[in-house]
């Protein structure tokens, strides 16, 4: 086994148990805690395939910001908070997820046993293409108008709040 194929697998079961862990915790901060090990490892991924913008932006929006403001809501209603719903309909909405996820693992099941013909294969790619050099290049080149109406009015809601 190679490097590559152990710090995949590495980062594939970081991710699966982390998955797991937001979804089945019992405390939000343990789920919140199970998320953010799911983003880095996530991020870890993207550096695996060469894309160091993707795992940057991952780390900053998600890991930064979005957990961070789990946490902050958490930290306001309180680690107990309830939702006020009545058992039997908690029960009912829990053994929809479980059935709706045992619907799609078939149907993923059934596409990966019978497909949808032969895979296509894609053209040779760049050695820079989704750098963040290539990324910044295309965002100011062909972007550069969208980029700076969306910087102002980030400020003026940061301003306004």
């Amino acid at each position: 086994m190679s490097v590559g194929s152990l710090f995949f697998s590495v980062c594939a079961l970081v991710a699966l148990v982390g998955a797991v862990s937001t979804v089945a915790a019992k405390n939000p901060i343990r789920g919140a805690v199970g998320l953010l090990a799911t983003i880095v490892a996530i991020a870890a991924l993207f550096l695996k395939l060469a894309a160091q913008f993707l795992a940057a932006i991952q780390l900053i929006v998600y890991a930064g910001a979005v957990v961070v403001l789990f946490v902050f809501v958490i930290m306001l209603l309180g680690p107990d908070a309830n939702t006020g719903g009545k058992p039997a309909k908690v029960s009912l909405w829990r053994w929809g997820g479980a059935s709706l996820l045992v619907l799609l693992a078939g149907a993923a099941l059934f596409v990966t046993r019978n497909g949808f013909g032969p895979p296509v294969l894609l053209g040779p790619v760049r050695a820079d293409y989704g750098s963040t050099e290539a990324v910044g290049g295309l965002l100011f080149r062909h972007g550069l108008v969208p980029f700076e109406i969306a910087t102002a009015l980030l400020i003026v809601a940061v301003v306004g709040a």
